[in-house]
């Protein structure tokens, strides 16, 4: 799906990075309002349950994706202060990309929605996606699914649970968001060691389920993505990163939220790491 008014026209926006490297922020959709309303600037119920910033570096070499929680408590313009997600809601992608160039003091060159409930089309037009989970947990809602520390083969539905779940864990969303990352190095590494990219009949299936629960930018056009295909050299999964924007702890708003505070020094950090491509020291080492 194209969103033609996904990025925001009418308020000034940081130039695009001097040194060539590109971002694209990347949503995680609870599906609670329709498709058609989250490029809009109309109000909806819809609020992005996962978001992530994905840098692609200059020399095409290392993408480095970085989460920032959901409850991250930030000013979002002509809203007052409140928690990140729910810029969608107010807004649409407009005011959320607005939102984080404002926070991160970067340009987003691309925005795309990832519906949570294609995410299981997605994993089971693959064959299921290799996860190396950091912790064992249970799901708490019902159905249960139980998964190891480390390697887990999961099909759609489990992959979305392993996505969602945070009311297992003693650090809520913390753990939510690092489980997000390695699903996300899941995918990675399943498609390049399936081959699936090099079998047109699996990359079919891919694309299609792919097509229908994912939603663009209308500049983020095939002649787009093709070309930055076809400038990446990222060497197999050694060359993706994840990360989680650094933050103040947790604590509670004026008005009782709860709440995910910004911590200004690590977040000055990460602005002239973006500015300068050197996301490579807040990535973990091998």
């Amino acid at each position: 799906t194209r969103l033609p008014h996904a990025l925001p026209t009418a308020v000034p926006r940081p130039p695009a990075s001097p040194t060539g490297a590109m971002n694209i922020l990347l949503l995680g959709s609870d599906s609670r309002g329709a498709t058609t309303t989250v490029g809009s600037t109309a109000e909806s119920d819809q609020r992005s349950d996962t978001m992530m910033l994905v840098h692609i570096d200059a020399d095409r070499r290392n993408v480095y994706v970085m989460s920032i929680m959901r409850d991250l408590w930030v000013p979002i313009p002509g809203n007052g202060t409140a928690k990140i997600n729910a810029a969608l809601a107010w807004g649409g992608t407009p005011l959320t990309v607005q939102t984080v160039e404002q926070l991160l003091q970067v340009r987003i060159d691309h925005v795309a929605i990832l519906d949570f409930a294609g995410l299981k089309d997605i994993t089971n037009a693959i064959g299921g996606v290799d996860v190396d989970s950091p912790v064992a947990f249970t799901t708490v809602k019902s159905p249960h699914y139980t998964f190891v520390k480390g390697m887990n083969h999961l099909d759609g539905d489990q992959a979305l649970a392993f996505a969602r779940e945070r009311y297992a864990f003693p650090t809520a969303d913390y753990q939510r968001v690092a489980d997000q990352q390695a699903l996300l190095l899941g995918f990675a590494t399943t498609l390049i060691h399936r081959s699936v990219l090099t079998d047109p009949a699996a990359m079919l299936a891919f694309a299609r389920a792919a097509g229908s629960a994912v939603s663009v930018d209308s500049s983020f056009d095939l002649p787009s993505m093709l070309a930055l295909a076809a400038s990446l050299r990222v060497s197999g999964t050694s060359g993706i990163h994840t990360f989680t924007l650094p933050t103040g702890g947790t604590g509670t708003s004026a008005d009782g939220q709860s709440i995910v505070n910004v911590d200004p020094t690590a977040l000055a950090r990460v602005r002239t790491a973006l500015a300068t491509d050197t996301l490579a020291q807040f990535a973990p080492g091998p």
